[in-house]
């Protein structure tokens, strides 16, 4: 086994992990960022890239160029309940320098932070090499052990943040416990071709007891029918006949085209997953982003709230990291820093679960709910919930310096 020390070890090239690790290696911190796969080409990840996140590219002054990566920009958010049509969001109020949503390919989010990161001496991204057990002596996470192509790799360092997702094995084995704050649904992902002549915004659509969005990704849809949570064997047993069936039911336009769903492999699901753990960090070991908190796909603010977790994170360590003096004092600050914001979010979306989610499934009624009449009668509140999506509880700026 090969050993290699670093400042911090990152386990795990989501956003979190590699946002965090373009931070630290900005602010002089040597890091490693282990990313199990051999790329970032994986389809139906998180691919909205909220004003928030934006600002922070800002700050870091790497806007522009961002921007130059293919994307969509979405202004504002729409639901359709029947045959009512209802904008829900407005950004064009927030108090950011972008005033609508990117739909970018997560993997150009990705790539793009590896190749800013690159520019530091001290950012070190390891792809197809997979964290898989913290390091412990006397107590402590001193490291992390992991596989690569070369064979077995040690990875040490005074800090180990375990930034691998909602079904996080370091944290699992760090002996992190978490909280399921449950879901009464899961997501069916899948993308259908677009026509020139198709409705142009994203628009969530409510019909006959079930949900479909669609967001415009430029020559296609990505779409998510919401389904009852553990429903996928019943919609498995129906067949796809039925599920294309469903889908031209809620959105007829896509009548000309569903047939293109020829097997189940033309569909993901995603399991929404709700939870929090009760304490993100045990001494030498931070858990972040949805390792921390698995948020619902509810206004798409996961990788957000990620991001978010590795700013607070970077401006909080980078310099006990830097110095050698990273205490469980920092740690518990980044924790305390964080926690309230996820709370809140995780609430606001729980709320939005069980009142409009869970009522709406299996419900052929298509009543407008009525904080949906008060948006189509009072334009100026759809502020309100573009503050809530595209900013958030509590939003973090880059504070550490270059």
């Amino acid at each position: 086994m090969s050993t290699r020390r670093v400042q911090c070890g990152i386990a795990g090239g989501g956003p979190a992990g590699m946002m965090l690790g373009y931070l630290l290696a900005r602010a002089g911190v040597e890091v490693v960022v282990l990313e199990k796969h051999a790329d970032f080409l994986r389809d139906f990840r998180g691919d909205t890239v909220h004003p928030s996140t934006l600002e922070v590219m800002y700050e870091l002054g790497l806007l522009e160029s961002f921007l130059q990566r293919p994307h969509q920009e979405v202004r504002e958010l729409a639901a359709q309940i029947g045959d009512t049509t209802v904008t829900i969001a407005d950004f064009s109020h927030l108090p950011t320098h972008c005033k609508f949503v990117a739909l970018m390919p997560q993997w150009e989010f990705l790539d793009f932070l590896a190749t800013e990161g690159r520019r530091f001496p001290g950012f070190h991204l390891l792809m197809q090499t997979e964290a898989v057990a913290p390091l412990v002596e006397d107590g402590r996470i001193v490291g992390v052990d992991a596989t690569s192509p070369a064979g077995p790799l040690r990875i040490r360092a005074p800090l180990i943040v375990a930034c691998d997702g909602r079904s996080s094995t370091m944290r699992d084995r760090a002996g992190l416990a978490s909280t399921n704050l449950g879901s009464p649904m899961d997501v069916l992902w899948m993308r259908l071709a677009k026509r020139a002549d198709d409705p142009q915004r994203t628009f969530g659509r409510i019909r006959a007891g079930q949900i479909f969005v669609t967001l415009d990704r430029g020559d296609y849809w990505q779409c998510a029918l919401v389904i009852p949570k553990g429903g996928i064997d019943r919609v498995r047993a129906r067949g796809l006949p039925a599920l294309r069936a469903t889908i031209v039911a809620v959105a007829p336009f896509f009548a000309d085209r569903v047939d293109a769903l020829a097997s189940w492999d033309d569909i993901k699901l995603l399991t929404v997953i709700v939870d929090r753990l009760r304490q993100w960090w045990r001494p030498g070991f931070l858990c972040i982003g949805d390792a921390a908190h698995a948020m619902s796909p509810i206004g798409g603010v996961g990788i957000n709230l990620a991001i978010q977790d590795a700013v607070a994170a970077a401006n909080l360590l980078s310099a006990p990291l830097a110095d050698g003096t990273v205490s469980d004092d920092d740690l518990r600050r980044v924790q305390r820093r964080r926690e309230w914001p996820t709370r809140a979010t995780q609430r606001g979306q729980l709320l939005a679960q069980d009142h409009v989610v869970g009522r709406v499934l299996g419900n052929s009624r298509q009543a407008l709910p009525w904080p949906v009449k008060c948006l189509a009668r009072f334009p100026v509140l759809r502020r309100l919930p573009a503050r809530v999506v595209g900013v958030g509880v509590r939003p973090e700026h880059v504070r550490q310096p270059q």
